[in-house]
């Protein structure tokens, strides 16, 4: 019987183990340069989004993963606004190999901040008195595996910080 209680023990230390900590605004940042006269204008918007994240190790199996939108906004040539957020999680990690962490800090981790973040960046916009910002969902696998490639070309390889 004791035998069975180690080896279960035992393998629930090295199984893998995933756990979302908390999830927190790092940083936020709204500028609409031309206000008030941009709101006397036609509204006919362009977007341009872009889209970051970087990862460290907080402490052994403890990771930060932070997702940054940053979005500008433009009024035909003038921009109405720029708006950016920081969307950040601590994530406990243990037990996985070096590929599966890449892509759990790369893709998986992004994909579960990326509601939070869109929310945050939308009710930002909303307060600036400009339309609701409604982003689409992002495929951060199919990020992460062009991410891949791009670095296999350039015969770098992928590292977990």
């Amino acid at each position: 019987m004791t035998d069975q209680q180690n080896t279960a023990a035992n393998e629930e230390e090295t199984a893998p183990q995933f756990s979302l900590q908390r999830i927190y605004v790092r940083d936020l940042s709204f500028e609409a340069p031309k206000s008030p006269a941009i709101f006397r204008q036609q509204w006919e918007p362009s977007v341009a989004l872009d889209l970051n994240t970087r990862q460290k190790v907080l402490e052994s199996d403890f990771h930060e993963v932070v997702l940054t939108l940053s979005v500008t906004v433009k009024n035909g040539d003038e921009v109405a606004f720029i708006a950016e957020v920081q969307q950040a999680g601590i994530f406990l990690i243990k037990n996985l190999d070096d590929a599966s962490m890449s892509h759990t800090l790369g893709a998986f981790c992004p994909n579960i901040l990326f509601p939070y973040a869109r929310e945050t960046l939308d009710s930002l916009v909303t307060r600036g008195s400009f339309p609701a910002l409604m982003l689409a969902p992002v495929n951060f696998d199919a990020l992460y595996a062009q991410e891949l490639q791009r670095m296999q070309a350039a015969g770098e390889t992928p590292t977990v910080q």
